[in-house]
């Protein structure tokens, strides 16, 4: 095997490799958990603003 043949197989690899990380992180079934970690940074902000009105109703 020359270096050629190494080169066009790892190529061949590295493309099946990035097409399949695609098609998972497109998938529909993905959906919603990617849906559910995009709205996180919302929820911190909701247990902060609670945390502080219960203090100053205390």
């Amino acid at each position: 095997m020359d270096y050629g043949t190494l080169r066009g197989i790892i190529t061949i690899v590295v493309m099946v490799t990035f097409i399949g990380i695609f098609a998972w992180a497109y998938s529909s079934s993905r959906k919603k958990q990617f849906d559910d970690a995009a709205n996180l940074v919302f929820s911190d902000d909701e247990k902060i603003s609670v945390s502080k009105d219960s203090g100053e109703q205390k």
